[in-house]
Order: structure tokens, then C-alpha cells, then sequence
């Protein structure tokens, strides 16, 4: 696969993590460096892993998987999105959630979340019989960079939007995970 290619695949990879981003960071109060890094590294790191996973799994369970990848998806956004908006609506909840999505549990299942279709691009790169250390090097580095920018995106939004930050975030979840199944063929 030339070098065109692969920067093509690694935007259109990180086009998720780019937008949960945007929707996470509007709903943090304040954006530190740590959290800037958390998602940044975690966002990259798995977008780097999975099209290895994939790959490596090939044809083996390359039907099965697919069937299923896009539900996993839509119901770790649909979760995420739902809590999200839940802890906003909460009586008495902050002006904008306090609920941390770079740490602990939401951080791994948004990272999951963002990177199944990575996972599919390796299970294709496989049966096209495609080499995947470079693509997959690539592919993070690209998701690396895009959350980056997309949590810079979100910290302007958040302010702008105040209290709805959180709102927002929820929704732009919930919208991904429906945006997972229409593409998919639900």
C-alpha cells in the first residue's frame, strides 16, 4: 500500500476519535495537560493496535466480527453518550459534568469505541494480504494528532456553550454510535 493510501485510511480512521474529542473536552470544566495527554495517547495508541489485532485474527473470524463490531460500537457510545447527558440534567450537577471521560472506565471504552473501525481496516488490510507495522504506526500517529486538535476544537466550544458542553457531548456521542450503525447497515 503506497504512502498516499495509508494517510487517506489513518484520517478517515481518526475522523471518530477527532469528533468524541470535540464532544468530550466541551464537557470538562478545565482541560489540563494530563487529560490532554490521556486522551491524545490513549486515542492513538488503540488506533494503532487494533488494525495490528485485526490483522493478526485475518480471516479467521473476520465474518463474525464484523456482524457485531458496529452494535459494540454504537452501545459503548450509546452508554457513554446517555451517562454523559444524565450527569448534566443531574439536579445540583456542576455547570458542566465532573465525570472525567479521560480517566479509568469511560477512557478504555471510548477508546475501544473510537477504534473498532481500525480494527476492521486491519481485518481488510489482512485478506488484501497488505504488510501492517507502517499502516498501523501511521494510523495512530494520525489519531494522536486529530484528538489533539479536536480537544483544542471542544475546550473553544465548551466555553462558548457553557452549561450545554456536557449536553452536547452526550449527543455527539449518541450521534456517532447511530452514525456506526447507518454505515454499517445496522
Amino acid at each position: 500500500m503506497d504512502v498516499f493510501t495509508t494517510i487517506s485510511i489513518a484520517f478517515a480512521l481518526a475522523m471518530d476519535a477527532f469528533a468524541v474529542s470535540i464532544g468530550v473536552s466541551a464537557s470538562l470544566p478545565r482541560i489540563t495537560k494530563r487529560q490532554y495527554f490521556r486522551l491524545s495517547w490513549h486515542f492513538g495508541l488503540f488506533q494503532a493496535l487494533m488494525p495490528l489485532i485485526g490483522w493478526f485474527l485475518g480471516t479467521t473470524v473476520s465474518g463474525h466480527v464484523d456482524r457485531v463490531s458496529h452494535w459494540i460500537a454504537f452501545g459503548i457510545l450509546l452508554f457513554l453518550g446517555l451517562k454523559m447527558i444524565r450527569d448534566t440534567l443531574k439536579p445540583g450537577s456542576a455547570a458542566i459534568t465532573s465525570v472525567d471521560p479521560t480517566r479509568g472506565m469511560n477512557l478504555i471504552l471510548l477508546s475501544v469505541a473510537t477504534s473498532i473501525d481500525a480494527f476492521a481496516a486491519g481485518l481488510s488490510l489482512a485478506m488484501l494480504g497488505s504488510e501492517i507495522v507502517f499502516p498501523s504506526v501511521v494510523i495512530g500517529i494520525v489519531a494522536c494528532a486529530m484528538t489533539l486538535i479536536g480537544m483544542y476544537t471542544g475546550k473553544w466550544l465548551g466555553k462558548w456553550i457553557g452549561r450545554s458542553a456536557g449536553l452536547f457531548g452526550g449527543f455527539v456521542l449518541i450521534g456517532l454510535g447511530i452514525k456506526v450503525l447507518i454505515e454499517h447497515g445496522g
